[in-house]
C-alpha cells in the first residue's frame, strides 16, 4: 500500500484549475476537463455500437421457438433499446416446438416443403414482434435502427417502412432478398454485416 504524504495530495488550487492543473506543464490540456489517462492502464477493445447491438440481437434470438429458423431483432433509438422481438407463436398459443403451428408440424414431418402454405403459419416474425411490442408499449419507432440476425422478408420490409425505421443492420441469411431491395427503394439505410 502506498503511503500518503502531504506532497502526494492535490491542493485545492489544483482542483479549482481542473484536471489539467494536476499535470506537469508540458502535459496540460488547455480547456480540458477530463482526467488524464494513466499510462499504466491498458486500453480495452470495446465492440462498435453495431457489433454490440448485433450481439444482443443474437441473445434475443435464443428465445425464438420456431422449429425451422430462429431470428432475433432489437429496435434502437439514440443508442437505447426500445423494443425486442423474436419469431414464434402469438401469446397464449402453444409454441411451435409443442405443436402450436400445424404448418410447421407438417413441414417438420416432411408432409409439405419449406416454402408451401407460408400464409397458414401462425408464427410471428421477429421484426413484426419488435414493432408490435413497441406499439404495445406506446413507443415510437420513427427514425430508429433495427438490428436483426436475418435480413427481413418482403412482408416485414413493408412493415419496417411504415413503422418509420430509418436504418437496418442485419445478416443476409433469408432466401427472400426482395425485402432489402424494397427497403433501399424507400430510402432506408441498409447495412448487411
Amino acid at each position: 500500500m502506498r503511503e500518503v504524504t502531504s506532497s502526494s495530495l492535490v491542493s485545492p488550487t489544483a482542483l479549482a484549475g481542473g484536471w489539467g492543473a494536476c499535470l506537469p506543464a508540458g502535459r496540460r490540456k488547455v480547456g480540458g476537463s477530463s482526467p488524464p489517462t494513466p499510462t499504466f492502464m491498458k486500453k480495452i477493445k470495446r465492440p462498435s455500437w453495431d457489433e454490440y447491438f448485433m450481439k444482443l440481437a443474437h441473445v434475443v434470438m435464443s428465445r425464438a421457438d420456431c422449429t425451422r429458423r430462429q431470428v432475433g431483432t432489437i429496435i434502437v433509438r439514440d443508442f437505447r433499446i426500445i423494443s425486442t422481438g423474436y419469431n414464434g407463436t402469438p401469446h397464449g398459443i402453444k409454441n411451435c416446438s409443442e405443436g402450436g403451428c400445424l404448418r410447421c408440424q407438417k413441414r417438420d414431418q416432411g408432409k409439405i416443403d419449406w416454402y408451401e402454405y407460408e400464409e397458414s403459419c401462425v408464427c410471428i416474425h421477429a421484426e413484426q414482434n419488435a414493432i408490435i411490442q413497441a406499439a404495445y408499449q406506446g413507443v415510437s419507432t420513427k427514425g430508429a435502427t433495427l438490428y436483426s440476425t436475418t435480413n427481413p422478408c418482403s412482408s416485414c420490409a413493408k412493415m419496417l417502412i411504415n413503422a418509420g425505421i430509418g436504418r437496418l443492420v442485419c445478416k443476409k441469411l433469408h432466401h427472400d432478398l426482395d425485402g432489402i431491395k424494397l427497403l433501399e427503394k424507400a430510402g432506408i439505410v441498409v447495412n448487411v454485416k
